[in-house]
C-alpha cells in the first residue's frame, strides 16, 4: 500500500460484496470502500474520491485479476456509456444482488420485522426489453483518447447517443445499443446518416445552438412504432424533409410527431406534441387490456415485466369485487385499470393532469366504469375530506416516484386504516423508509423483488402491508 495525501492509492485490494446502487465492496483495516466497475472475486488497485469518517469512495486503478464470475460484456460501448453497468455479471448474480439489495434496505432502514423475500422475479428478455430510448443530439461528442489523437479535419464531432455520466455537456455517439429491439437501431443510425448528408445542425449543448436536438423512439408488443424528433425552432423545409424521409424508410412506423423546443432544457412535458403522420398515438396492450401512450404518456419501459409487477399487486390486493380501493400516484392509470375488474371501485390519484386525461381515456377504452381518477399534489387531494367523500378505502395501492411517499400522505393513509396497503417501488431505501413509518399500525406480510431492469442495479419491489 502506498499512500498520497489526496487520493489514496490501495494495491491489491480483493472486491468482496456488491452494495445498493450497485457499487462493489471492499474493507481495508475496517473501513468500507465502495467502488464503482468492479465485482466479487476481483482484485485492484483502487484510488479513493471521496472520504467519509465510516466510509470511502474509490475508483478502480488497475485491475490485477478478475474475478472468475466475470462474464464478456455484449455491448461495445460498455464502461463509457452510463447504462447497463452490470453486464460484466451473470444474470444470476444480478438477480441475487437485486434481491440482497431489497432484504438489506428493509433490515436496515426499515428495522422492521419481515417475513422470508420470494424469489425474485427474473425478466424474460435480458437485452432488447426496453419498449422507450432517448438520444440526444451533439455537435461536439464525446471523443475517446484515441479519437482526441486523430488530425482535426478528420475528426467527426457529431454524434447521436446518450449523455456521458455527469457530462451534462458530452454525449456518447451509439454504434449499437442492446437495450431496444430493431428497428430502433436502424433508425437512430439512418437519422444521423441522412442528417449529416444534409448538412443539418446538431445541437451544440453548452452554446444552445443548433437545429437537432433529440429522437424518441416508443415500441409496443404488438408492434406498433412511434418516433419522435425533437427540433430546437421550426424550419418546415428542413424539418419536413427529415420526417419524409422517415415515413418512406420506415413505413412501420404507425405514429410520427415532433417537438419544436427552444427552451434552454430538454425537458417536453409542458410543450405541445405536433403530430405528423400515422396516428397521434400507439397501443400498449397488457393482460388483456389496451393502454393509449402518446408522445409524453409515461408507461413501464418494460412492457412483459409490467404485467408480471402488476400480476404481483393485484395478487397481493386479494381482491374478491367488493372492495373499493384507492390507486395513489396512479399515473396514466395503468394499475388502477388492472385491478378493476376484481373491485368495486377504484380511486385514482395523481399529481400530473395530462396522465390523469390518460387514465380515463384508458378506462373508457377498455370500458371499464367502475374508476375516477383525480389530479393534484398527492398530500392536498388525499384528505379526509376526498376520502369521506369518496369512500374509505379497504385497499390502497401505492406506486410513488424515487423519492417515496410524502410523510403527510403516509399520515393520512394510517388515519384511513385500509385493511391492507400494497406498496409497489422503484427504490428500496425509500420504500424501507416509508415502510418504517407505516409500521405504527401495519406489518410486513409478503415482498417480492422484481426485475424489470436486467443489466442494471434497479430493482423494483413489492410489499404487502397488513393491519397488526
Amino acid at each position: 500500500m502506498r499512500k498520497k495525501r489526496t487520493g489514496e492509492i490501495f494495491e491489491d485490494v480483493l472486491v468482496t460484496d456488491i452494495a445498493a446502487e450497485g457499487k462493489a465492496i471492499a474493507k481495508i483495516d475496517n473501513i468500507v470502500f465502495f467502488i464503482k466497475g468492479a465485482v466479487p472475486g476481483d482484485v485492484v488497485d483502487i484510488k479513493t474520491v471521496k472520504r467519509k469518517k465510516n466510509f470511502r469512495e474509490a475508483v478502480v486503478e488497475n485491475f490485477k485479476k478478475f474475478s472468475s464470475e466475470r462474464e464478456t460484456p455484449m455491448c461495445e460501448h460498455f464502461g463509457v456509456c452510463g447504462g447497463c453497468v452490470w453486464q460484466m455479471l451473470p444474470y444470476r448474480l444480478q438477480l441475487k444482488y437485486k434481491q440482497q439489495q431489497v432484504e438489506d434496505a428493509l433490515t436496515h432502514i426499515a428495522k422492521v420485522e419481515i417475513p422470508e423475500l420470494q424469489t425474485i422475479i427474473p425478466s424474460d428478455n435480458q437485452y432488447f426489453y426496453r419498449n422507450k430510448l432517448e438520444f440526444t443530439f451533439a455537435s461536439q461528442r464525446w471523443l475517446s483518447a484515441e479519437e482526441m489523437n486523430v488530425p482535426d479535419s478528420e475528426k467527426q464531432l457529431q454524434g447521436l447517443g446518450f449523455h456521458i455520466p455527469g457530462r451534462f455537456d458530452k454525449v456518447l455517439d451509439i454504434k449499437k445499443c442492446c437495450l431496444q429491439a430493431e428497428p430502433s437501431n436502424a433508425i437512430r443510425l439512418e437519422v444521423k446518416r441522412f442528417c449529416l448528408e444534409q448538412g443539418f445542425e446538431f445541437f451544440d449543448l453548452k452554446e444552445q445552438t443548433g437545429f437537432l436536438r433529440n429522437i424518441l423512439i416508443r415500441s409496443s408488443v404488438n408492434q406498433e412504432l412511434m418516433v419522435i424528433v425533437v427540433f430546437a425552432y421550426e424550419d418546415k423545409q428542413k424539418r419536413e424533409l427529415l420526417l419524409n424521409h422517415l415515413m418512406e424508410t420506415f413505413p412501420q412506423i404507425t405514429s410520427l410527431m415532433y417537438f419544436i423546443n427552444s427552451k434552454r432544457n430538454s425537458d417536453c412535458s409542458d410543450l405541445e406534441a405536433k403530430f405528423y403522420h400515422g396516428k397521434d398515438h400507439i397501443i400498449e396492450e397488457m393482460g388483456g387490456l389496451k393502454f393509449k401512450v402518446q408522445a409524453k404518456s409515461f408507461y413501464q419501459t418494460n412492457s412483459l415485466q409490467a404485467f408480471k409487477l402488476y400480476s404481483v399487486a393485484k395478487n397481493f390486493a386479494s381482491l374478491t369485487g367488493q372492495e373499493t380501493v384507492y390507486d395513489l400516484y396512479t399515473g396514466t392509470g395503468t394499475i388502477a385499470n388492472f385491478v378493476a375488474d376484481k373491485a368495486a371501485k377504484v380511486i385514482g390519484v395523481e399529481y400530473i393532469e395530462e396522465a390523469i386525461e390518460d387514465a380515463k381515456i384508458n378506462s373508457g377504452l377498455n370500458n371499464i366504469q367502475n374508476t375516477k381518477f383525480f389530479a393534484g399534489d398527492m398530500k392536498d387531494v388525499l384528505t379526509a375530506e376526498f376520502i369521506e367523500k369518496n369512500g374509505k378505502p379497504d385497499v390502497i395501492i401505492l406506486d410513488p416516484p424515487r423519492a417515496g411517499v410524502h410523510p403527510d400522505v403516509i399520515k393520512t393513509i394510517l388515519n384511513a386504516a385500509p385493511e391492507r396497503i400494497v406498496y409497489v417501488s422503484c427504490n428500496p431505501a425509500t420504500q424501507a423508509r416509508d415502510v418504517q413509518l407505516l409500521d405504527e399500525k401495519y406489518a410486513v406480510k409478503k415482498i417480492q423483488p422484481v426485475d424489470m431492469f436486467p443489466q442494471t442495479h434497479h430493482v423494483e419491489n413489492v410489499i404487502l402491508l397488513g393491519k397488526k
